[in-house]
């Protein structure tokens, strides 16, 4: 029994470690894109950089909040309405929202994440795999930058799968 508890704090610990370098890496794609570019929009139907992020952003509060057994601090979209879509206020709101999951997953136990409910209502899983889902919803909205970031001619940054 002991074992297995210690092999599930390890895997709470990792997912911090992913969590924290994913903050790291969207860093990275907020301070490549130039401040005239997080207006840009590929096609007039989509979102601009800054909408794209805050998305992602509003994503982690609110999906992270429902896999972290918390009410989500903010109105759905809420980040992504959000006046002020200048560079370091964006940076800020979408690095907020990481430093969110992260300090609420570093308080959860292991029986926490093995915590089996009803995500959105709906979806029964645990709260790791809930967890894995916004992870990949981030990874998601964050890849679909990269676009962004080439048409406004910069080189995207680096992977960084490890």
């Amino acid at each position: 029994m002991g074992t297995q508890l210690a092999k599930a704090q390890v895997a709470a610990a990792d997912l911090v470690k992913e969590w924290e370098r994913s903050k790291i890496y969207t860093k990275e794609y907020l301070d490549v894109m130039p401040e005239s570019a997080y207006a840009l929009k590929p096609t007039p139907e989509m979102r601009s950089f800054a909408e794209q992020v805050l998305h992602l952003a509003d994503a982690n509060y609110g999906l992270g909040s429902a896999a972290i057994g918390k009410s989500d601090p903010f109105a759905p979209g809420e980040l992504e309405k959000t006046v002020d879509k200048s560079k370091s206020n964006v940076t800020r709101l979408v690095l907020a929202s990481y430093d969110y999951v992260i300090d609420n997953l570093q308080k959860m136990t292991a029986a926490q994440l093995d915590e089996t409910f009803k995500m959105l209502g709906k979806f029964e899983m645990d709260r790791r795999t809930a967890l894995a889902k916004v992870f990949e919803h981030q990874a998601h909205h964050r890849g679909q930058t990269t676009v962004y970031i080439r048409l406004a001619g910069i080189k995207p940054p680096q992977e960084k799968l490890f």
